[in-house]
């Protein structure tokens, strides 16, 4: 039996997430209270069928008093009982979330005459740290639209089925904010800049030029030599520790030329040695 427990800021994308393992065949059930968990968990034991053993269920901060502060404890209860459960959190900056709701105009569930949007938002990160401080998967949708968040979670959901450790690289412009999600971020600004060469200004680094550009340049070569190394001593070690997902996001200014063709580079090389191995290109999508 695998169960994913999905949970996240109001506003972030839980219900995308929801539909889509719904459509990997998985049986969901949204707006679950924490304290339910268990005798849920029982109930699907026992009813455990071929066609039902992968389950979805979302959690968000509408739970009695005291519930979400038992998460942890829960949750570990569940996974001693030998269930397979990963959890998905999903956030977003305030900024990202204030727009949103003013461009649905949906009321935030925390939110009422007394406690304006902005303090609700607030309130609700509180509420759910004890969520997300045991995520196995963090998930920033700041930058991320509706059918770029379904595709990485339908990657990453069918690439960790068939391998135990998934690992996105992640290419991304230091000019655009910091990826929160990430296990390692590597800042790459140090190397040469294809941006300063006009011909080259307009390409990214899925480009011959720029790549002969870069690949031409000592201390790229270096760069990549000694992020490649670090990976292969630190991934097993990860592994070991039964982790399921690893974001390694690569940044440089903008995040067209430099972190591209890393990102690129890093992504061939480990998918030739293991499996469920993704690239994104966050300034690109």
């Amino acid at each position: 039996m695998k169960l994913f427990i999905i949970s996240g800021l109001s506003g972030s994308g839980k219900s995308i997430v929801l539909h889509v393992l719904e459509d990997l065949g998985y049986y969901c059930i949204d707006n679950l209270p924490t304290g339910m968990l268990p005798a849920l968990a029982d109930q699907l034991q026992q009813q455990l069928d071929n066609k039902h053993d992968f389950f979805a269920v979302g959690i968000d901060a509408r739970n009695l008093t005291g519930d979400l502060e038992q998460f942890p404890t829960i949750l570990n209860d569940l996974k001693n009982r030998k269930i397979h459960c990963e959890v998905f959190f999903l956030e977003a900056d305030n900024a990202t979330l204030l727009k949103r709701f003013s461009e649905t105009r949906r009321r935030h569930p925390l939110s009422n005459d007394e406690v304006p949007l902005s303090e609700a938002i607030i309130q609700e990160r509180t509420l759910l740290e004890p969520i997300s401080s045991t995520a196995d998967l963090l998930i920033d949708t700041s930058q991320t639209n509706i059918h770029q968040l379904r595709d990485l979670i339908h990657r990453r959901v069918t690439s960790a089925e068939h391998t135990r450790l998934s690992i996105l690289f992640e290419s991304f412009g230091y000019k655009h904010g910091i990826p929160v999600n990430a296990d390692f971020i590597f800042d790459i600004r140090c190397i040469p800049n294809p941006h300063w060469v006009p011909e080259l200004r307009a390409l990214t680094g899925h480009d011959r030029e720029v790549i002969e550009y870069l690949e031409q340049h000592e201390d790229v070569k270096r760069m990549y030599q000694d992020i490649r190394q670090l990976l292969e001593t630190w991934i097993p070690c990860f592994e070991a520790d039964n982790r399921s997902y690893m974001t390694v996001a690569i940044g440089c200014t903008g995040g067209h030329h430099r972190s591209v063709y890393m990102v690129n580079k890093l992504s061939h090389y480990f998918s030739k040695r293991r499996d469920g191995v993704l690239t994104r290109h966050r300034e690109l999508s």
